[in-house]
């Protein structure tokens, strides 16, 4: 069931998917001519905050966590990358170091392009820089949005939320009616919601007795998504 009639799930999801998306032939040939594919296994990091960027990176398949970390070790997960969307594009952009971190959160493939053959493209495809320039704009919207989540919800509300944006994410080859799994540790979910461990799997353990879910190991399996929406939106 798309539940995008029933929630702006855009206000909480990047669109740079789009960005490669149909691009002219020309430019995408210019752009891969010297890319290359890696594989991740689950946990490899793909780059670290604080890095000086040679490259953008493309998801062929699998998802990465975008998370920043503080002195202590601690992660702040920020955002959950899907198959088709980019990563390390902003750093090439500002001409900055990495403002924060990429790993896999599953095995995934992962193509690198190379910073020259990025910007080289984007200088001459009208096509390329202004879908840049609408992500952007449309991904400080969305990162201004989980700042207000994390500062005005209680935690219960904030894993309703990720939970809602996590099973439209994990909806590959989904058919409806239905459920919904999602595959990720609870330390990543926590760090997501931006709470404890052993609160989340309280939480956890609330939602499933109440029929909204069940759980396996690292996989959570929604069963109930409206219920969802009604905790995120009390």
């Amino acid at each position: 069931m798309s539940i995008r009639h029933m929630f702006p799930i855009d206000k909480w999801d990047f669109k740079s998917e789009s960005i490669l998306a149909d691009l002219p032939p020309h430019d995408y040939t210019l752009l891969t001519a010297h890319a290359t594919e890696h594989t991740y296994a689950k946990g490899e990091i793909i780059f670290r905050e604080g890095g000086f960027p040679s490259g953008i990176y493309f998801i062929t398949k699998g998802k990465a966590k975008k998370y920043m970390a503080d002195n202590d070790g601690h992660e702040q997960v920020i955002y959950v990358a899907n198959t088709g969307e980019l990563l390390g594009y902003h750093a090439i952009l500002s001409g900055d170091h990495y403002p924060d971190s990429a790993a896999a959160l599953e095995e995934s493939r992962v193509m690198f392009i190379p910073k020259e053959d990025f910007l080289m493209v984007m200088q001459q495809s009208e096509v390329l820089s202004k879908r840049l320039l609408k992500t952007l704009s449309h991904e400080f919207s969305v990162l201004a949005n989980s700042l207000s989540l994390l500062t005005r919800k209680p935690a219960r509300q904030r894993l309703a939320l990720q939970l809602i944006v996590l099973r439209e994410k994990y909806k590959e080859n989904h058919q409806p009616g239905m459920p919904v799994e999602i595959n990720m540790s609870r330390k990543d979910l926590a760090n997501f919601v931006g709470t404890a461990r052993e609160h989340v799997i309280r939480l956890l353990a609330e939602f499933r007795q109440e029929g909204i879910l069940e759980t396996s190991g690292a996989k959570i399996t929604v069963l109930d998504v409206n219920k969802l929406l009604l905790i995120y939106n009390q």
